[in-house]
């Protein structure tokens, strides 16, 4: 992405040198969750099946989707759309996405504040997990926050569309920032034999977009009164 001109009005740059508290806050929830989760099964404090157990109560599990499917507690069925967001297989897993959500969410949050961050992360896993009980053939469970990151990633996006077509700039770099995006997932894809819920990821890009158009608009680009 090319950088713009005015610091205030481009989706690239910022004026401080860190993410937002409340961004290191919200990627500090999901490490503490993980390093409890891994040093559990480690058996260095509590149950070693705590990771199991986590899984089997937070997880996106798409059978639970069908009519009469019955639920281990009250609301998991619409609880899941959110709580899987929170867990990950493992550390790397979850330094992918929060390296993701702490570069994005710096720019992200300087311009629209925590508010409109969490709501953002809450619908882009959300638009996630809808999108993968709708497209995939799975019955496993989903764990992850990358469709809230690629909600981040959609965001971003969009904001450098509108920044360009409002400027009458070329839009060949955002669709090559698409381009490399399906690429990723697809060599993704392969390299862990199927293993990627490239679903969650599409679903929680275009909710980025939607956001981009609604409660996330940019500044420079929301109509005068």
């Amino acid at each position: 992405m090319s950088q713009p001109q005015n610091h205030r009005t481009g989706p690239s740059s910022s004026s401080s040198s860190g993410a937002p508290g409340f961004v290191w806050a919200l990627v500090g929830l999901l490490a503490a969750i993980e390093l409890l989760l891994t040093a559990a099964e480690s058996g260095w404090i509590g149950e070693p099946r705590l990771r199991s157990i986590a899984i089997l109560l937070g997880a996106f599990w798409p059978p639970l989707l069908a009519p009469g499917a019955g639920e281990l507690y009250p609301f998991q069925r619409e609880a899941m759309f959110l709580t899987h967001a929170f867990l990950h297989a493992n550390l790397l897993h979850l330094v992918m996405n929060g390296v993701i959500l702490l570069s994005l969410g710096k720019v992200i949050g300087e311009r629209v504040g925590r508010v409109r961050l969490f709501l953002l992360f809450a619908l882009s896993a959300i638009a996630g997990g809808a999108a993968f009980g709708l497209i995939s053939m799975s019955h496993g469970p989903m764990i992850g926050a990358s469709g809230a990151a690629f909600g981040f990633f959609g965001l971003w996006n969009a904001w450098e569309f509108q920044r360009r077509r409002a400027r009458g700039l070329s839009l060949r770099p955002v669709l090559g920032t698409v381009g490399g995006l399906i690429v990723a997932n697809i060599a993704l894809f392969v390299f862990l034999q199927g293993g990627l819920a490239w679903e969650a990821h599409l679903g929680g890009y275009l909710m980025g977009w939607a956001a981009a158009f609604s409660f996330c608009r940019l500044p420079t680009l929301r109509p005068q009164a």
